[in-house]
């Protein structure tokens, strides 16, 4: 009697089928404030592909960042100015489709590249549509003062909206370089004006990138309708980000300082499960406080 044939193994690292059950409640933004309010941190990395996206999903990060660091990462630019909308498309789609077709659960959020925006409201909802049509639930742009309006644009019209303070990669050359932001008294007062306005005009999420500490922390108890998620911000802020390359250790030049390489802390483990348990790792230290470490990764 013949047996019925045993399916192979899927070719080129495919994906689990799309009927994985989910293993935790998707992640809303009533759900992240919930977080908030009760104090439990919020993890978000990078992603910029399918697998990756997966994988993060299932480690339990909350949300992943289709960032225009992919410029860097991925496309070997020297900044993310050269990012297209384009391009942030296809790498939002392709996210999109990795987390829905294991568990579906992590929020994503989808980079405004440089000069998607800066024109006028009307040119910043049409890219937005753009990310939300390609799989995003969120997106982010850069900057305080002008861009509070469209940010109350955007979500007027049903738009989520992550803003980005501190270092501003986007404008990295009009800032002179990567370099903290905030840490004078005039600096951080407009950092202050800036972060509230844009709380006022509905953001949901605020990125703080090098900011001082302190003043993270500060934002982050003056800001209870807009979580803080910081990068070389400190523990205060009320979750985190890294790029994933460079907690996985990948990083090809030298490692900013507020990095912590979580691949380091699995020896001898590697591929795919060292990957998750890094992710993993990395999500864990968030949610019980070890990681930012002030005193290693802060200013």
């Amino acid at each position: 009697m013949n047996q019925p044939a045993t399916p192979s193994a899927s070719p080129y690292g495919t994906l689990p089928p799309a009927s994985s059950p989910a293993l935790r409640k998707p992640v809303s933004l009533p759900r992240l404030l919930e977080m908030h309010a009760r104090a439990e941190k919020i993890t978000m990395l990078t992603a910029y592909d399918a697998t990756f996206a997966a994988v993060a999903d299932a480690a339990g990060v909350d949300c992943i960042l289709v960032g225009d660091s992919l410029g860097m990462v991925c496309q070997g630019l020297s900044s993310t100015v050269g990012v297209s909308l384009e391009t942030m498309r296809y790498h939002v789609e392709s996210v999109t489709r990795g987390v829905r077709r294991v568990q579906g659960t992590a929020w994503i959020v989808g980079d405004l590249p440089y000069g998607t925006y800066q024109e006028s409201k009307e040119q910043a909802l049409r890219s937005a549509a753009v990310l939300m049509q390609a799989g995003a639930h969120m997106v982010k742009l850069e900057g305080g003062g002008w861009t509070t309006e469209t940010v109350r644009f955007l979500v007027e019209r049903g738009i989520p909206v992550c803003a980005h303070l501190g270092l501003t990669p986007q404008t990295v050359h009009a800032l002179g370089g990567y370099r903290v932001q905030g840490k004078t008294v005039e600096s951080a007062a407009l950092m202050k004006h800036h972060a509230h306005a844009l709380q006022d005009a509905g953001a949901s999420l605020l990125v703080l990138e090098m900011v001082p500490a302190a003043l993270s922390a500060e934002l982050t108890a003056e800001l209870p309708h807009c979580p803080t998620i910081g990068i070389g911000a400190g523990s205060g802020t009320a979750g985190q980000v890294l790029v994933l390359h460079d907690m996985l250790g990948l990083n090809l030049g030298k490692m900013p300082k507020f990095v912590r390489n979580f691949m380091a802390d699995l020896p001898g483990v590697q591929g795919q499960h060292g990957i998750k348990a890094a992710m993993q790792a990395y999500v864990a230290a968030v949610k019980n406080g070890s990681f930012p470490n002030n005193a290693l990764h802060a200013w």
